[in-house]
């Protein structure tokens, strides 16, 4: 009996480690089939980079190897848009799909403001929960600062940075016009540091980092969506010790860097995981340079206009895709997108439903990979104020700003309000829009004036609410 009882064990043994062995190939084979058919997702999402300050888009300053690498590696868009040229509204267009009007957005959102993003709109967070991906945000969020419209109550798993910009605080240059409260920074739902100091945001980009870092070591079997609204390069201008005066080139230059080496970091935290193959990395900004902070804003380039203003310069950002599963190494592609198409691309690549929802935005797998060139885009609005379709662009008379004197040391410059007349450009021969050609086309100005009396029509007619505190 003991020999048989002994045998029994033995068997019993074997059975065991041949079902963990098992077991074990079956979670292999699953994590494989996960990560064939979920990739994970990284937005970064920097704030005011103008469309050249970064080496892929014409800087010189060789500030970005890590960025110029991802180009390398991935694809570089020069025709991608942001959906507004202001903080809020771009960055509800983003998580949204949705042109911000539709949205019921118009204008930033202050502290304590009454408003936010609908609650009842479906982000990206939300659209990824449908296929269990862990979801954090890190950074800058300014789409409502009451409970019921912070990151956590709009699919995000995890939370930390400011509920608004950083410059909204008591230490504003011109705070005599706001007299904002002193800035709070989160940590998911509770309050860290009730009263951020100038001290506090020297170490903002690495903390930011660290934190991304940290969630991909902890989500490394499981798919993830990581947003990185980063919070630079707006004002108030801002780096650690190590970056401090590194580039002499000036602190925005050294902001750059920073933002560049961060970038670094996370690349290296998915190839040390393992799940870099499979990773789709997105970076871009949410609009363009704030120039009238003189050297404390960045650079549009070629490109005319800056933050707050239909020309390129407001609209057009720098961006790169990089997922070397998918993406064609070192490929540029010149069609139009924009940040509102990434929420119904991710949605297809991840196998994920759309909104039931009427958005704005276009699957635009097929470029990513390379499978076509062409946009799926008929036409690109900006607001209600600019329409481009092709190579042409027509903007309506309106009010805008001109800077006629940069800022200097943080300080913001001086700027007067000016008229701008009804304006066609070719973009294909005139990326700087120098010459309007609206007289030698009139039937290009009839063609595009209809397209955006029409969406404008649209979009009022199927207008959402926009989100009211309760």
């Amino acid at each position: 009996m003991n020999i048989i009882n002994k045998f029994t064990k033995l068997f019993m043994v074997f059975l065991f480690l041949a079902s963990c062995q098992s077991a074990k190939k079956n979670q292999i084979k699953d994590a494989e089939a996960r990560a064939e058919f979920s990739p994970n997702i990284i937005i970064i999402f920097c704030d005011d980079m103008g469309y050249a300050d970064i080496s892929p888009f014409g800087a010189t300053a060789g500030l970005t190897p890590n960025l110029d690498k991802m180009a390398e590696e991935g694809m570089k868009f020069t025709d991608f848009y942001s959906a507004y040229a202001t903080c809020t509204c771009s960055r509800a267009a983003l998580l949204t799909g949705s042109y911000p009007q539709r949205l019921g957005m118009q204008g930033n959102f202050l502290p304590k403001a009454k408003k936010g993003l609908n609650f009842e709109e479906t982000t990206i967070a939300e659209v990824l929960k449908q296929k269990e991906y862990a979801t954090a945000m890190f950074g800058k969020w300014h789409l409502g600062d009451a409970p019921e419209f912070m990151p956590l109550a709009q699919g995000f798993d995890e939370f930390y940075g400011f509920p608004y910009s950083h410059d909204m605080w008591p230490f504003h240059p011109e705070n005599e016009k706001y007299d904002f409260p002193p800035l709070p920074l989160y940590d998911g739902e509770t309050v860290i540091n009730p009263d951020v100091q100038p001290k506090d945001i020297e170490n903002m980009t690495l903390d930011l980092t660290k934190k991304a870092v940290n969630f991909i070591e902890r989500n490394k079997d499981n798919p993830f969506f990581i947003y990185m609204p980063y919070a630079l390069p707006h004002v108030p201008l801002a780096v650690s010790k190590k970056f401090k005066g590194k580039s002499k080139q000036g602190m925005y230059a050294d902001v750059i860097a920073e933002l560049d080496e961060g970038v670094g970091l996370l690349f290296k935290a998915l190839k040390e995981n393992d799940i870099d193959d499979n990773t789709l990395v997105v970076f871009t900004s949410d609009n363009g340079p704030w120039v009238w902070y003189g050297e404390h804003g960045g650079s549009a380039g070629s490109l005319k206009g800056y933050k707050g203003t239909f020309f390129e310069g407001g609209y057009r950002v720098p961006c790169i895709m990089r997922w070397p599963a998918s993406i064609p190494a070192g490929s540029v592609n010149s069609a139009i997108s924009g940040t509102i198409d990434l929420l119904p691309t991710i949605a297809s690549i991840a196998g994920a439903h759309l909104p039931t929802v009427k958005i704005d935005g276009e699957n635009i797998t097929d470029l990513l990979t390379g499978k076509t060139e062409t946009t799926p885009h008929l036409a690109y609005f900006y607001n209600k104020t600019a329409v481009r379709s092709g190579k042409w662009k027509l903007i309506l008379p309106h009010k805008s700003q001109l800077v006629t004197e940069p800022g200097n040391g943080g300080y913001p410059g001086k700027r007067i309000g000016v008229n701008i007349p009804l304006s066609l450009y070719n973009l294909k021969e005139d990326i700087g829009e120098t010459k309007n050609l609206a007289k030698e086309h009139p039937e290009i100005v009839t063609k595009l004036t209809a397209m955006l009396t029409e969406h404008t029509a649209e979009i009022i007619n199927n207008q959402r609410p926009i989100g009211v505190k309760k």
